[in-house]
């Protein structure tokens, strides 16, 4: 007797998902090897940036007092007592009269409250002593990096779950952070069921198609941030499949399989959660592609049977499987970032469901648009490869017309949202 399911709406099926998180773990890695990692902790400031007042530019350190009556008929001459570069530490105390030679960058001496360039000073030798004179009035302050202009010490700066980008890391060096806190990255098990696969080294026979959806899974795990460990493709053999199944279970943080999930005469899945005592969240979702998604829980660990029609397995892929990644991850925003467009092509099809239609971003005459992929058929690989967007389309209406405004979930965006 075929087994009757009852489709659930697509939020459901995501917040039954949502519900079975698990926190993730964090481990210490070097920091030439950070990039593009999620940050395991807050990275506050250990010390004010900059740490000292510092000189902006090539010029003389002085108090502004000794310039009080200085102009064009009235030079005032200061003695240079001492020279000094960026990194080197001032060794004297400036006294009325005196100035320092600085260089850009360097700690501003005691006793100086202003810095002239070298432009408006004039520098000559007098009775064998270094003299600068100059014909201006400067202020308390002018030309000086305050120390903690920039960052306050104990300043919160990057929030725990932010992707490491050339930015971050040149921050994580200010502050001295050799090894970095990161998120662990979630290990993501992958198999593809079906008799009717072969290899993507094999030729073509009869009956039989190339495992594509193994190889796109993949990818779509490595662009969420995780690790995958590919357990190969399994033949539709009930006891061969579970014990595969149960030993990747034990290896994986997370398992994905893809075909088997409908109510066929080899659709094995369905059983195997069965007997692994696997908890059903689901096993129908109102939703085109993809109705057929089936997620289970065993223990902590998550099993998403997702479709062997590539896409519908996609998509499944990305509605249900990377927010938990990412979550993993410490990310505050773990669903695809969603933003309105205006479609540019027709599309007449009748939405029983809500649809998730392939597509790309163009920007036109100042619009954000929206253009179909290519055929918008669950068993199509081809649209997959120009695919940048899913267009969300509500189920229960009779089609789009060019020029309606609908809504995309962007697939290439590094910014998401906190809800879906």
């Amino acid at each position: 007797m075929v087994e009757i399911r009852k489709p659930i709406p697509v939020q459901e099926a995501i917040e039954h998902v949502w519900n079975h998180r698990h926190q993730g773990c964090t481990e210490y890695i070097s920091i030439n090897d950070c990039d593009n990692r999620s940050l395991g902790e807050n990275i506050v400031a250990s010390h004010a940036v900059p740490p000292f007042n510092k000189s902006p530019y090539d010029g003389f350190a002085f108090s502004s007092e000794d310039t009080l009556h200085a102009g064009l008929n009235n030079p005032v001459e200061f003695d240079v007592v001492e020279h000094i570069g960026a990194g080197q530490v001032p060794t004297i105390r400036l006294e009325q009269g005196q100035a320092t030679r600085i260089m850009t960058g360097a700690k501003i001496p005691e006793g100086a409250d202003c810095v002239a360039m070298f432009e408006v000073c004039k520098t000559y030798e007098k009775n064998n002593m270094a003299c600068m004179s100059i014909k201006r009035t400067m202020k308390a302050g002018q030309n000086i990096i305050e120390e903690g202009s920039e960052v306050s010490e104990g300043e919160k700066l990057i929030k725990r779950g932010t992707l490491i980008n050339p930015g971050v890391k040149a921050l994580l060096a200010t502050f001295g952070y050799s090894e970095v806190k990161v998120a662990k990255k979630p290990v993501v098990g992958v198999i593809a069921t079906g008799t009717e696969l072969l290899d993507v080294n094999e030729p073509l026979q009869p009956g039989k198609i190339r495992n594509s959806n193994a190889y796109m899974i993949e990818s779509q795990i490595l662009r969420a941030g995780a690790e995958y460990k590919y357990f190969g493709k399994l033949a539709d053999e009930f006891e061969p499949s579970y014990q595969t199944i149960k030993q990747a279970l034990e290896e994986v943080d997370i398992l994905i399989t893809t075909g088997g999930v409908s109510v066929g005469d080899f659709d094995l899945m369905p059983a195997i959660y069965e007997k692994l005592g696997a908890s059903i969240l689901f096993n129908k979702v109102a939703m085109r592609p993809g109705s057929v998604t089936t997620v289970a829980s065993n223990g902590n660990k998550l099993l998403f049977g997702l479709s062997g029609n590539p896409s519908a397995c996609y998509v499944g892929f990305e509605l249900f499987v990377r927010p938990i990644i990412h979550h993993s991850l410490f990310s505050k925003t773990p669903y695809l970032k969603r933003i309105n467009a205006t479609l540019a092509d027709d599309f007449p099809k009748p939405n029983p469901f809500t649809r998730f239609v392939r597509n790309y971003i163009t920007y036109e005459n100042g619009k954000i648009s929206a253009r179909l992929a290519g055929v918008d058929k669950s068993n199509v690989v081809t649209s997959l490869a120009h695919t940048t967007g899913l267009m969300m389309l509500p189920g229960g209406t009779r089609g789009f017309k060019s020029g309606d405004e609908v809504e995309v979930l962007l697939l290439n965006s590094s910014e998401g949202q906190l809800e879906f």
